[in-house]
């Protein structure tokens, strides 16, 4: 039996998983084969196969498929229990597993087995112990390999980050030089926006110099206006002369 699933023992109900098992008939029984058993054999200790969590119980009994008998040998070969079916050929069924095997009955390697057990303890220990300083070497190991990680990680950071910064100051150097080198090669803004105001300048100028020979035609009195609005005429005038030449 490999994970608790079996048919029932019975010929007439072996294709019915069986939900039940007698230990001391060693069947496996349907429901209707465990109705009929525990009537006739009440004293007898059966179990539910749906609640049994562990195989603890058949730990004595064969686990291949269709055998169902006692453990009763030991296989040197393969080093492991089986049955009488195992080492015979069962008619109808095929071939025992360890018919050509290395047999002896299970009480000849009782001794062998405990003596044995106690070396496998200290090789178990042994083993324990060993694994467990590897493990905890790695682990030292490993946080080691992450700390210096980290630190190179950090030093990737700070050298890349000096990097940006210079070249941040760079790129502010470079284009405060440019603004200079503009400033001293090519006209100041302030320049640009007195000529934005020059053509309303010129407007008013023209206006005001029509108003000053309409009143010189008709002789007005107050001679001293007239004279300096004409000389601001002619400074208005100068000044943008001035700026066509400059441009």
């Amino acid at each position: 039996m490999e994970n608790l699933i079996q048919k029932c023992s019975s010929r007439e109900h072996e294709d019915i998983n069986a939900n039940s098992y007698c230990k001391e008939c060693n069947i496996y029984m349907c429901k209707k084969c465990y109705d009929f058993h525990s009537k006739l054999f009440q004293t007898h200790q059966s179990y539910n196969l749906d609640n049994i969590k562990s195989n603890d119980i058949f730990a004595e009994f064969c686990r291949e498929k269709g055998h169902n008998l006692k453990l009763e040998f030991y296989c040197k070969t393969h080093n492991e229990l089986c049955c009488c079916a195992c080492l015979c050929i069962i008619r109808d069924k095929g071939k025992g597993q360890h018919k050509d095997c290395d047999v002896c009955i299970i009480e000849k390697i009782i001794q062998d087995k405990k003596n044995k057990i106690s070396e496998n303890i200290k090789l178990l220990e042994y083993l324990s112990n060993f694994f467990n300083n590897t493990v905890n070497q790695l682990k030292k190991l490993f946080e080691t390999i992450n700390e210096n990680k980290e630190k190179l990680k950090e030093k990737i950071q700070e050298v890349f980050s000096k990097i940006r910064n210079a070249l941040n100051q760079r790129e502010d150097e470079l284009l405060q030089e440019v603004d200079k080198r503009f400033e001293n090669e090519f006209f100041e803004e302030k320049i640009i926006k007195d000529a934005e105001k020059l053509p309303d300048k010129i407007n008013k100028s023209l206006e005001k110099g029509k108003i000053i020979e309409k009143q010189l035609k008709i002789g007005d009195n107050n001679l001293s206006k007239l004279i300096k609005d004409c000389i601001n005429i002619e400074n208005n005038i100068q000044n943008i002369n001035l700026h066509e030449r400059i441009e």
